[in-house]
């Protein structure tokens, strides 16, 4: 219940938002005078147990700016708060492209500490995304470049459009990966490939993603554009009916407790340091 009143407390301070169109219920709404970059949804209807990120900065291809950066950050502050949301999806309303990576406009007008900092500010946002305390699935429609791939990487489960491109970029621009990307993507497909892909900062589609185990599923894009999207839904439904994790650990600790006290343990391990086959009896 405080993690609740917290993620309330929080939503208090949003502006409201009336239904969105198929039936979500936008958690977060647009503030007087500017769209909002990050919106989240609650798919079908309340308790329905899926959240939607949607990135939503179609003049910048959904870069990662500072007001961006930001509104994501308080997304996942909400989200990691409300226990009535199971699984995560991570998604693009802007058509052809899922995140651009770094907004290097914007870049180029940091001094070098300022960078710094905010480099650092993008990797806790990864973690940010990494440690929420359920299941997340970015659904790649187009391109995912540079810190969009590391966003992507970020999500527990990523599914791509065939038509889709990723790739760590940053070295054809003479930058480096700094959103978590050199460590993600080797415990994703291998030190070599991983090496590979930052070496050449070649950019790779959705079936080849797929073949290396970059992404989970692979899709054909469909006429709507969002073939990957309706593929994570349909992942995040199976998903939902099975026991959260946090709820799951308190059972096991329940079960482990009433395994303590119990002869059959002690006489285990006692079997165990003496060489021989355990007598259990029951108790």
């Amino acid at each position: 219940m405080l993690r609740l009143g917290r993620a309330a407390a929080l939503l208090r301070t949003l502006p409201a938002q009336p239904p969105g169109e198929g039936g979500k219920i936008p958690k977060r709404a647009a503030s007087a005078g500017r769209k909002k970059e990050i919106l989240l949804e609650v798919h079908g209807e309340p308790g329905g147990g899926i959240a939607e990120i949607l990135m939503n900065r179609p003049h910048a291809r959904n870069s990662l700016g500072k007001v961006f950066v930001d509104e994501l950050f308080e997304t996942l502050e909400v989200l990691h708060f409300d226990e009535s949301i199971r699984v995560v999806i991570i998604k693009s309303k802007v058509k052809g492209v899922f995140c651009a990576g770094a907004d290097l406009k914007e870049r180029a007008k940091m001094s070098n500490t300022e960078t710094d900092h905010f480099v650092q500010r993008l990797r806790s946002l990864m973690n940010g995304i990494a440690a929420l305390p359920m299941p997340t699935i970015a659904a790649i429609e187009g391109h995912a470049l540079g810190g969009g791939l590391e966003l992507a990487l970020a999500c527990d489960l990523r599914v791509a459009a065939s038509s889709a491109k990723m790739g760590l970029i940053e070295t054809t621009r003479g930058l480096f990966p700094g959103a978590g990307g050199t460590q993600r993507l080797p415990r994703c497909i291998g030190l070599s490939r991983a090496k590979e892909l930052i070496f050449t900062g070649r950019q790779i589609d959705g079936q080849e993603a797929f073949s290396i185990g970059l992404v989970n599923h692979v899709v054909p894009q469909n006429e709507e554009g969002d073939a990957a999207y309706q593929r994570a839904l349909a992942l995040a439904e199976e998903i939902v009916p099975r026991v959260d994790i946090a709820s799951g650990m308190a059972i096991e600790r329940m079960c482990y407790a009433q395994n303590i006290p119990t002869r059959d343990r002690e006489e285990g391990m006692a079997a165990f340091i003496e060489k021989r086959p355990p007598k259990f009896i029951g108790k």
